[in-house]
């Protein structure tokens, strides 16, 4: 008699089988290629309630399960002050997946609504930092984060577009305020449509991000507010019409940089000119 699956076990079933080309294998080659997991390490997956970092989180724990060394994982949710509703669809959504989260709580939403900086950038730095000090608690050595390759891509051409600047995001940091922790990214290959699609496949809702400052941009008219990041996706996605390779494209730019061709890079955070070494060649 053949054996029936739990809800939990056919959505696993789908990342290995049915998006095995367009997840599964992108994850394991990230993680090989930039070296992402080590024998021993213990990693705090931070799972925010959105697509992208629920499905880190059940890969993390597929992984785990089928790797050919050891490695602990703990699934940590930050309540940073999500309504009675969102926190119980996370809560629920994790039920369905069976990840056993753990949740802590805190204020960030509250004091990155009433600042004058940018409330998004606030909220990134103070949720990250939070999420480094518990998962030190907890004794883990790395945190891993959700990021796929369009919020790669977006990153860089927002520094371009809006910040005069030519800067990636790697896929692993060593942390400057923690000492002996890194934040890595195994979701660094993986396309956020084919995380969508996983997403529908398996008939499952996620949380958007939930704060009141993208509630207000949800409202506006044009559905784009004032998120920049918004917009280059659908200058992104306008682009694929006539180059649907547009998105591997941009991504394989950032791993063949050439330096000799740029009259200025920054390195350890000094300016460097090409005139500095031009008459010694």
């Amino acid at each position: 008699m053949a054996r029936v699956l739990t809800e939990a076990q056919k959505i696993e079933q789908s990342l290995t089988k049915r998006f095995r080309k367009e997840i599964w294998s992108p994850f394991l080659t990230a993680i090989r290629e930039y070296d992402l997991i080590r024998k021993g390490d213990k990693i705090a997956v931070c799972i925010s309630g959105g697509k992208d970092s629920m499905c880190l989180a059940k890969l993390m724990q597929m992984l785990q399960k089928h790797s050919d060394f050891p490695f602990d994982v703990c699934y940590l949710v930050m309540d940073p002050g999500y309504t009675e509703r969102n926190r119980r669809l996370i809560e629920e959504n994790a039920a369905r997946l069976d990840l056993p989260v753990e949740v802590f709580t805190s204020q960030i939403f509250d004091i990155a609504y009433h600042t004058d900086e940018s409330p998004c950038y606030l909220c990134a730095r103070m949720r990250r930092g939070a999420l480094y000090a518990e998962a030190k608690k907890r004794g883990c050595n790395k945190i891993a984060l959700g990021h796929h390759l369009n919020d790669v891509i977006e990153t860089t051409l927002l520094g371009m577009f809006y910040a005069s600047q030519l800067q990636g995001m790697m896929p692993k940091l060593h942390s400057q305020n923690f000492e002996g922790m890194e934040l890595i990214r195994p979701l660094y290959k993986v396309k956020e449509e084919n995380i969508l699609r996983w997403k529908d496949y398996n008939q499952l809702q996620f949380l958007q991000c939930a704060c009141r400052f993208t509630e207000q941009i949800g409202e506006s008219e044009d559905g784009i507010g004032d998120s920049k990041r918004q917009e280059i996706k659908l200058l992104i996605k306008e682009l694929k019409k006539t180059n649907p390779d547009i998105e591997q494209s941009l991504f394989g730019s950032l791993h063949n940089v050439h330096l000799e061709t740029f009259p200025g890079f920054r390195k350890d955070g000094k300016a460097i000119s090409f005139l500095e070494q031009y008459d010694q060649k």
